[in-house]
C-alpha cells in the first residue's frame, strides 16, 4: 500500500482511532465513545461507515433490560489497518535512510574540503 491507494475509510482521524481501538479487542459502544471522547451521532455514523467496508462487524445483545453493541474488526479490517501502518512505518525509515543519507554526504564534503 502507498499513501495513494490508502482506502477512503481510512482517510479520517475518527475512523482511524476507532480501528485502533478495536485492533487489540472489541468494545462496546460506551466504552468506545468514552475512550474516544466521541458523541453518540459522531460514533454511530463513523461505525455505519466501516461496517459499510467490511471492516467492523456489531454484535448486539440484550442484558437484562437493556440493548448493548459490541463492535469488532473483522479480519479484512485488520489486514487494511496493518498494511496502513506497515505504509507508515516505511514513510518513517525512508525519512530516516535519507536523513542519514544527507549526513554521510555532509560528512564526505567536509573531507574533500579539507
Amino acid at each position: 500500500m502507498n499513501y495513494n491507494s490508502i482506502p477512503d475509510a481510512l482517510q479520517t482521524k475518527v475512523r482511524i482511532a476507532i480501528i485502533s481501538a478495536l485492533y487489540n479487542g472489541e468494545k462496546d459502544f460506551n466504552t468506545l465513545k468514552r475512550i474516544l471522547e466521541l458523541t453518540d451521532g459522531n460514533l454511530s455514523i463513523q461505525i455505519s461507515k466501516l461496517e459499510e467496508c467490511e471492516y467492523v462487524e456489531a454484535e448486539r445483545k440484550i442484558e437484562g433490560k437493556k440493548r448493548r453493541t459490541i463492535y469488532h474488526l473483522t479480519q479484512k479490517g485488520k489486514g487494511i489497518f496493518k498494511e496502513y501502518v506497515e505504509m507508515l512505518h516505511e514513510i518513517v525509515d525512508s525519512k530516516t535512510d535519507i536523513e542519514k543519507e544527507k549526513n554521510e554526504n555532509k560528512e564526505n564534503d567536509i573531507c574533500f574540503a579539507k
